[in-house]
């Protein structure tokens, strides 16, 4: 093989008469302006050469282009521009083909669709993100790819901005084939076998006669844009990538695209996306992990479920420990119904291989074996403390003990270890196998061993990690319940419940405080309010609405009635629960006036970013960005604003 000068992250090496460009820029070879120099001066230089009659497009490293060096957005254009390397690729005389491993996402996908063969790793992944910053596809996205798969499917990828698997895009349209061994060989093969470039600008648009389909699916889409300033423009732009001339419909979506870059949505959406990315900049966290690969799960509700589907699907061995049989078979349904919903959705290539990973039993002693042991069981104290003290005695001594537990003190449940340094706080969210937020929660004598491997963990489980100190609530749940709690003020104050929900609504969350109350159950935090009721931690000014609504029995949509009367799957303003509210407001001497649904959110964002400040004085989380991490991912803050922390410093400022 003979390797031939270019620029420093694009090399040209020959294997035949095949000539092989290979991109190398860590971490994720993104396609940054030393990438899109080299690529550009790739192209002239096999096309100026006799000996190459194909070119296979490649990625060194553990992925190929995954993505726009996000660093550059906040820089001046730099030349060469993106569009004008991909445009150069597809014009070429000798055919290219991709050779895609790992992801190729955003401006990658697009280098490939550029491309006039394209051939994939089998778990390799593809797709068109930009939503996801604030963006649309800005180099031919939204032109090219309803040329290679349905329009539909299109529209779906581009303004969902979730990729696909490669038996999806293969049998969409999107790749050529799937590598069966080795993906550089097969891919210069395929480079052999075709003599002449096939140009995706070319193409009719897929499915384009089918238009009653097409706006039906935009339709759909744009009840969920919630104001998302990207998400509507990625379905116009489609829109006209379907319908108008390729070369119009491309400069259109480059319109749009530099349009976005500098919105206040897309610094938001920035800032969120490189404060994930910092989560575990904790030095213990770099440190060397225990070696994890057997995992016990105690608990098979919804939560435990949820827990074993998502180590299951990750490659890890998980027993199931439940108190009796018919729990236990109860538990182990449920886990088998989670993962034959997602292999029929395209998300687990060999359903028989996850299944045979996973095992139950009654008898705490199947775990003497297990590196890692979760407890998921009912929020009580003292069940835990007593799973705990079980664990203790069955499991090998650097075997790490975590607790689910959403609210409760870490600490005392370690303590009941004789080695409290191999306990830690796993915070799951619900559905624990689909939320990617993480809190790892760190009591005082965890060892900084077991901080590393709670870091790599929640990386291997492909979620967001972020690390909490010990308190009521931990990051998230303690600033939830002190905005939860100023939205019974405001019912005090002469709001009601539908005009809160209204409020966040519009504002863009998904679903208001009180319907997701009625959603999680009424039950769960009536709980917690009466432990600390009991513990002191409640004084002064309490509002004992919910309460009320607990003792006869109105626990949310399980029971038909809490916050809402839930009638044939509708939520609908209750009488009976305006009643208890004109009641409490009369014991607790308010007068409830005419409340203007404009002043609510001003409310619930001043709560969230008090306790938020609270908690970041205490050192309970690490950084703001922290915080904006936990109320985006897990409890449903607008992605697009930033998180409480950075909305609240945009406004001021």
């Amino acid at each position: 093989m003979q390797r031939r000068p270019s620029a420093m992250t694009v090399s040209i090496d020959t294997q035949g008469r095949v000539a092989i460009v290979t991109i190398d820029n860590p971490p994720v070879n993104a396609s940054s302006q030393a990438v899109r120099a080299g690529l550009l001066e790739a192209v002239t230089k096999t096309e100026d050469d006799p000996d190459v009659d194909a070119v296979v497009l490649a990625c060194a490293g553990r992925t190929f282009v995954a993505g726009a060096d996000v660093r550059e957005f906040d820089l001046p254009l730099m030349e060469p521009h993106l569009p004008d390397v991909i445009a150069a690729i597809e014009a070429a005389s000798k055919p290219w083909v991709a050779a895609i491993h790992g992801t190729a996402l955003g401006g990658g996908l697009e280098l490939a669709m550029g491309c006039h063969f394209r051939i994939a790793d089998p778990m390799a992944r593809m797709g068109l993100p930009e939503v996801n910053l604030g963006l649309v596809p800005g180099a031919g996205g939204t032109v090219r790819l309803p040329r290679l798969v349905e329009a539909e499917l299109a529209l779906t990828m581009i303004a969902g901005g979730k990729p696909i698997l490669a038996n999806v895009a293969l049998t969409a349209g999107l790749i050529d084939a799937i590598a069966t061994s080795d993906l550089l060989d097969e891919a210069v093969a395929l480079a052999v076998e075709h003599a002449a470039p096939r140009r995706t600008l070319e193409n009719a648009v897929v499915g384009a006669s089918d238009a009653e389909a097409f706006d039906k699916t935009a339709t759909g889409l744009r009840r969920k844009v919630r104001g998302q300033e990207s998400i509507a423009a990625a379905i116009d732009a489609v829109g006209r990538g379907v319908r108008l001339p390729a070369d119009e419909a491309l400069a259109a979506e480059r319109a749009a695209f530099l349009a976005l870059k500098s919105s206040d949505q897309a610094r938001a959406l920035r800032h969120i996306f490189f404060a994930e990315r910092a989560t575990l900049a904790d030095p213990r966290a770099k440190l060397t992990p225990r070696p994890l690969q057997r995992i016990g799960v105690i608990g098979g509700g919804t939560m435990g479920v949820g827990i074993v589907s998502a180590f299951l699907m990750r490659g890890f061995e998980v027993t199931l420990i439940e108190r009796d049989e018919a729990s236990l078979h109860a538990g182990a349904d449920r886990v088998h119904a989670t993962l034959d919903s997602s292999a029929k959705r395209g998300l687990l290539p060999d359903l028989d291989a996850v299944s045979a990973r996973f095992d139950t039993a009654i008898d705490y002693a199947a775990l003497s074996d297990a590196d890692l042991v979760i407890e998921a069981v009912f929020e009580d104290m003292e069940v835990k403390k007593q799973v705990f003290a079980r664990l203790d005695q069955v499991t090998k001594p650097d075997a790490i003990l975590a607790t689910n537990t959403s609210y409760l003190d870490v600490n005392a449940i370690a303590a009941v270890l004789s080695d409290p340094s191999r306990a830690v706080g796993l915070h799951f969210f619900s559905p624990a196998h689909v939320m990617k937020l993480l809190e790892i929660v760190l009591p005082g004598a965890v060892a900084e061993d077991v901080v590393a491997t709670a870091a790599k963990l929640s990386k291997s489980l492909g979620k967001i990690g972020v690390l909490s100190g010990v308190c009521d609530g931990f990051i998230g749940n303690r600033i939830m319940s002190a905005y939860r709690a100023e939205a019974d003020r405001l019912l005090i104050d002469g709001a009601s419940p539908d005009q809160v929900d209204s409020a966040m609504r519009a504002y863009g969350f998904p679903i208001g405080v009180f319907e997701m109350q009625d959603l999680a159950g009424l039950d769960i935090a009536w709980a917690m309010r009466k432990r600390r009721l009991a513990e002191g931690k409640i004084s002064g000014g309490y509002i004992r609405i919910a309460d009320r609504l607990c003792e006869i029995g109105r626990f949310g949509r399980k029971t038909g009635a809490g916050w809402y009367d839930h009638v044939d799957g509708t939520a609908l303003p209750s009488e009976v629960v305006m009643s208890i509210i004109a009641e409490e407001r009369q014991t607790m001497e308010a007068v409830g006036k005419a409340f203007a649904t404009e002043d609510v959110m001003p409310r619930i964002l001043g709560a969230m970013t008090r306790e938020a400040e609270a908690v970041l004085a205490e050192g309970i989380a690490r950084s703001a960005e922290d915080i904006d991490v936990v109320m985006v991912n897990g409890y449903s803050f607008p992605r697009w604003k930033g998180g409480p922390m950075f909305a609240a410093r945009s406004a001021g400022g």
